[in-house]
């Protein structure tokens, strides 16, 4: 089923009734990665419910706004195999029904850092529409789940401080990252991509697998020996390689050069590869 407006999509939900319910939200441009959130929610409640919609809030450049990939056709069809009971596929109108927000949610110093710094607002425009969202397909009885993919680890634990804060009664659900055969994390924006820029863009998943083997061994990570692979691609220009803690986000400054890896992080990467921004993590 497809709704496009809230009061379709709050009749939709109060007739299904469900015990249980799982959000999954998107920007649509579905892939193989989408259908694994789907099909955890599917595993786990009765009714599954996504959205497809294109914020362009979180978008600094618009450019990149008018370039993302739309297909909603095709967006409804995988949901549909994947599980899910109810499309939500609203305007922007919808969304925002009293113009552009003038109350908005701050990222704070957590939306400042890495992908923050690099793309002003992005996490305050982000958070602005998953709150929408997440009071939109609260069913009001039963058990509520929302489900995002740990690719993008700084907007999950974004919303996780949100909804912590702001006592939203919703329990959040993360999904791996889903890789192609060759390592590159699936993303909508791969579909712009070429094919030598495909090749490029493997880089990101060989660094992140060079440190993530030393952390393992409890050997020094060098950070900079993963730089140096990003200077050998001239397609790609790197923004950022830093291992974190995984909870806080800010950059771990001990035992990552010269001392064996112990403990927990996790690395962040971004890069823009051609005329598009990529990003990757892995726990180590």
């Amino acid at each position: 089923m497809i709704v496009q407006t809230r009061d379709e999509l709050k009749t939709a939900i109060a007739q299904a009734n469900p015990q249980t319910l799982g959000f999954v939200p998107t920007m649509g441009a579905l892939h193989e990665g989408h259908a694994r959130l789907f099909a955890k929610a599917r595993t786990e409640n009765e009714l599954v419910v996504s959205s497809v919609f294109v914020n362009e809030l979180q978008f600094n450049d618009a450019q990149d706004y008018a370039n993302y990939p739309r297909d909603l056709d095709a967006d409804v069809q995988l949901a549909a195999q994947a599980g899910v009971d109810i499309v939500f596929a609203p305007r922007a109108e919808e969304i925002y029904h009293a113009g552009m927000p003038l109350i908005r949610l701050n990222s704070g110093v957590l939306g400042e850092l890495y992908e923050g710094a690099s793309r002003p607002g992005h996490f305050d425009g982000m958070l602005a529409v998953v709150a929408k969202l997440l009071h939109l397909a609260d069913p009001r009885q039963g058990e509520y789940r929302a489900y995002f993919g740990q690719k993008d680890a700084q907007q999950l634990a974004l919303i996780r401080r949100m909804v912590a804060d702001l006592d939203y009664p919703v329990q959040l659900r993360s999904v791996p990252i889903v890789r192609s055969p060759e390592g590159l994390a699936l993303s909508s924006r791969n579909a712009l991509l070429n094919a030598e820029e495909l090749r490029a863009a493997l880089v990101l998943h060989r660094a992140i697998e060079l440190i993530s083997g030393r952390a393992a061994r409890h050997e020094p990570l060098n950070i900079d020996d993963a730089l140096g692979l990003f200077q050998m691609e001239p397609l790609v220009e790197l923004d950022y390689f830093v291992v974190v803690d995984p909870n806080t986000l800010q950059e771990l400054a001990f035992n990552c050069q010269d001392t064996p890896f112990t403990g927990q992080g996790l690395v962040l990467v971004a890069a823009k590869v051609g005329n598009v921004r990529l990003i990757d993590n892995q726990p180590i």
